[in-house]
């Protein structure tokens, strides 16, 4: 299969590029040629931007397309009515973000999206970004009709992580001591392997059958407390966790997501974010590894990079000490 990626050298098109020389497909790359990634050198590499400087996808032929770049529609649209006389699959990667109540248990992939007030909002940011994404799911339809797939990824973890989103926990885990953990052990929560996801993308590309997935992970249903588990485990079970209700935290100011990644507040509105039904993605042959895996893998990442860095945006040390000595300050009996 010649395979064509738009983008392709950041984190989970890095892995679409490994799953498909795995499988023995030829891959192209289409990048504003920003960054390189570490590439194999039987990459073909292809520099635009999808901005309006598409000439080097012209006249060209391709038996399927991913695009793991794609966040505003009239963009979406200008590549994907480029291609669609010359590609047989179009595969668009949105989020589980499109849903329209985030709050809803059980999400699936027939539930209503949301909306934009004014749809000529092109600023993406954490209010516009889910129905944005819709937006540009309508557009890869539009273009492909039923050659379209579109799969809307929860969290995605694993090595390469730009974000640090799941990162955080298995290196914190690795400092050792009181660990401040959000909430409750018995929280759900959902996580899928960049690879995992990557080359179950590549097999849908493959059968060239279109149609929309949410795809989340593991397979069987976790919780934040299974999850810390296997991140311990990765990293040796050094820490301590000392779990922290979440009035406590957010009285404080305490970001959910960020501060402490993957913690979303019970009650908060978005409780649904947790528990998307992923049974069709399965059904559709997706497979899962187990999150000990992805953390261990995860953190020899972190700790090869040639520049060490603290987890991004993710609470300080310093920080977490002073939240968990006023935790432990409280009235016995509270």
């Amino acid at each position: 299969m010649r395979l064509l990626l738009l983008g392709g050298s950041v984190f989970l098109g890095r892995h679409v590029v490994d799953a498909a020389l795995a499988r023995g497909h030829s891959v192209t790359t289409f990048t504003r040629g920003r960054h390189d990634g570490g590439l194999p050198e039987q990459v073909e590499r292809l520099v635009g931007d999808r901005n309006g400087a598409l000439e080097p996808l012209r006249s060209r032929t391709w038996d399927a397309v991913v695009d793991t770049s794609g966040y505003v529609p009239r963009v979406v649209r200008q590549s994907a009515r480029l291609l669609a006389p010359s590609v047989g699959t179009y595969l668009f990667v949105s989020s589980v973000s499109v849903y329209a109540d985030p709050s809803r248990p059980g999400l699936r992939e027939e539930d209503a999206l949301g909306r934009l007030a004014d749809a000529a909002v092109e600023q993406v940011d954490g209010d516009t970004y889910g129905p944005l994404k819709a937006l540009c799911e309508a557009e890869a339809r539009e273009a492909f009709g039923d050659r379209a797939i579109v799969v809307r990824p929860g969290l995605i973890a694993g090595p390469l992580d730009p974000t640090d989103r799941f990162t955080y926990w298995p290196h914190r885990m690795a400092l050792g001591g009181e660990a401040l953990a959000p909430g409750s052990p018995d929280t759900p929560v959902q996580v899928i392997d960049a690879r995992d996801l990557a080359a179950w993308m590549v097999a849908l590309c493959e059968r060239g059958a279109g149609g929309t997935f949410s795809a989340v992970g593991p397979s069987e249903p976790t919780t934040f407390g299974r999850l810390l588990a296997a991140c311990q485990e990765a990293a040796g079970g050094r820490a301590q966790l000392v779990w922290v209700e979440d009035a406590f935290l957010t009285e404080r100011g305490v970001q959910p997501w960020s501060d402490l990644p993957l913690w979303l507040p019970a009650g908060s509105g978005y409780d649904g974010l947790a528990t998307v039904d992923g049974s069709r993605a399965f059904a559709a042959g997706l497979a899962t590894r187990p999150l000990a895996e992805t953390a261990r893998d995860t953190l020899a990442w972190f700790r090869a990079l040639p520049e060490p860095r603290w987890p991004r945006g993710a609470l300080t040390r310093e920080r977490e000490a002073e939240l968990l000595a006023a935790w432990k300050a409280q009235p016995k009996d509270r």
